[in-house]
């Protein structure tokens, strides 16, 4: 995944805290408001199963993602009470050709189908949700 923690150039931590972090704060300040003024809305980030600990050659990706989670819990805290259901998945590695081309020896059965994650995602955002807030939910595929 990358550099020891060392070793990882500024550039590196900088793009994955913006792909994973700051770009949920940009979002949420375009949306929020607008929830905020019809007094309700969800709100479903995706995290990382592997940012759940710390792995060898992962620290940019898994503060990042980690950075996320909490970023979930404390707008979850923040927005519960004006009937805003802030999530989080929690995928393990996603089925898709890019990562079959990038592990060519590994099982993709393992994997989650991204249409398995769209279906927690849809559940999440769905009004049987409206009880869920602050989750942080692993979608791990087969194992």
């Amino acid at each position: 995944m990358g550099e020891p923690v060392h070793e990882t150039p500024a550039g590196a931590w900088d793009l994955m805290m913006d792909l994973n972090a700051r770009s949920l704060i940009h979002v949420a300040a375009a949306v929020v408001p607008q929830m905020v003024r019809q007094g309700a809305g969800r709100i479903i980030t995706v995290g990382a199963a592997g940012a759940l600990k710390g792995a060898a050659g992962m620290g940019a990706y898994g503060a990042s993602k980690s950075a996320l989670m909490r970023l979930t819990e404390a707008m979850s805290a923040e927005l519960r009470d004006q009937g805003i259901n802030v999530n989080c998945v929690l995928p393990s590695t996603l089925d898709t050709p890019a990562n079959r081309a990038a592990m060519p020896d590994a099982d993709p059965t393992r994997w989650v189908a991204p249409a398995a994650l769209a279906e927690v995602i849809g559940f999440l955002a769905s009004d049987g949700a409206r009880a869920i807030h602050g989750a942080l939910m692993p979608v791990l595929g087969r194992v």
